[in-house]
């Protein structure tokens, strides 16, 4: 339990400390729809029968197609301004 409290309060900079997987899809969703998003990053569960839990479970499973939905979110915080 330790090293939880340790890696969080070691990642101060970080601009996903503190959201969740989940949060950042559901967003990514909301702000593209699931035809756009799944043309911007195209992978399988963003295209074929899309849902948050089939792309939870393929997202925390792979992370290079994780980092390409990270790097989204955090280009459309950017230009929202926060």
């Amino acid at each position: 339990m330790e090293n939880k409290k340790r890696e969080k309060q070691d990642q101060p900079n970080n601009p996903l400390h503190g959201v969740k997987l989940a949060e950042v899809v559901a967003h990514l969703v909301r702000e593209f729809g699931w035809d756009e998003l799944g043309d911007r990053i195209p992978i399988r569960c963003f295209q074929y029968e899309p849902s948050v839990k089939s792309s939870l479970k393929f997202l925390r499973r792979t992370p290079w197609a994780r980092e390409k939905v990270e790097e989204l979110y955090l280009w459309v915080k950017n230009r929202e301004g926060k």
